[in-house]
């Protein structure tokens, strides 16, 4: 008797674990479809944020800019990993950064105080030629720090330096000294025409119409542009531009495999 109340659920044992396993998998591609979607609303939800703080890279953030970053990233990574914290529990917080920073930034137009206050101002540390150690040591920067930010530059005699300034941003700022400059066409007598602002009408083998458009050429035009180029059609073109005077500059593309 034993046995036969041992074998009826074994019979169906086989069939429980198959519905058992449905379920879990089920759930796990629930799971899946909630963060997958939960971690695109809080990218696309950042990405416009960051993007309303203004054209800032990364190097040119302010103090106040570059913690904003890093909580709003650490506030969105939270929702992201775990699904039992709600949505908005990391995209409230976000919204008051974001209009905070906003706050912070029209009162940073409005007052050159709160300005100063809040972003801090300009240091020289180079003047007439000479560095100066006291303000160089107050921003902790060392004097290799800034001889390899003058070299980046491409200023290897510190004595050619007029003014060298260290920007809230981190940014090393070089004025040398008049007789250092390089000699423009204007001082050595020499007439130039302005080129203007090259416009792009090929990028990377697709044809741009509205640029194309824009600068008041026709098809005709660029196919010869194209032929004077060696070329047949914009797909053979990696890149076309031209600029105001009707001046083209081409890049082939190059053929796979070579």
């Amino acid at each position: 008797m034993k046995i036969g109340v041992l074998d009826k659920p074994l019979a169906y044992l086989p069939r429980s674990k198959g519905k058992m396993f449905k379920q879990i998998s089920a759930k796990r591609g629930v799971f899946v479809f909630v963060v997958l979607i939960r971690t695109v609303v809080l990218y696309l939800f950042i990405v416009v944020g960051i993007r309303l703080l203004g054209k800032h890279q990364i190097g040119e953030l302010e103090p106040s800019e570059l913690v904003l970053t890093l909580i709003i990233a650490d506030l969105a990574s939270v929702p992201m990993q775990d699904n039992g914290i709600p949505l908005l529990s990391g995209l409230i917080p976000i919204v008051v950064l974001l209009v905070m920073s906003t706050i912070l930034s029209v009162l940073c137009t409005k007052s050159l105080r709160f300005r100063a206050l809040l972003c801090g101002k300009p240091t020289i540390v180079v003047e007439n030629g000479s560095v100066l150690q006291d303000q160089l040591k107050s921003s902790r920067l060392t004097i290799d720090e800034l001889l390899e930010e003058l070299r980046i530059q491409g200023y290897t005699d510190i004595r050619t330096i007029k003014f060298a300034l260290l920007e809230t941003n981190g940014q090393l700022s070089v004025l040398p000294y008049a007789s250092e400059k390089p000699a423009t066409a204007a001082q050595m007598g020499i007439s130039t025409q302005e080129t203007g602002l090259p416009i792009v009408l090929v990028s990377d083998g697709r044809l741009l119409e509205h640029n194309l458009k824009g600068r008041g050429y026709e098809s005709v035009w660029l196919e010869k542009q194209l032929a004077s180029h060696g070329l047949t059609a914009p797909q053979q073109a990696f890149l076309l531009t031209v600029d105001e005077t009707g001046t083209t500059y081409c890049i082939p593309k190059k053929e796979a495999g070579k």
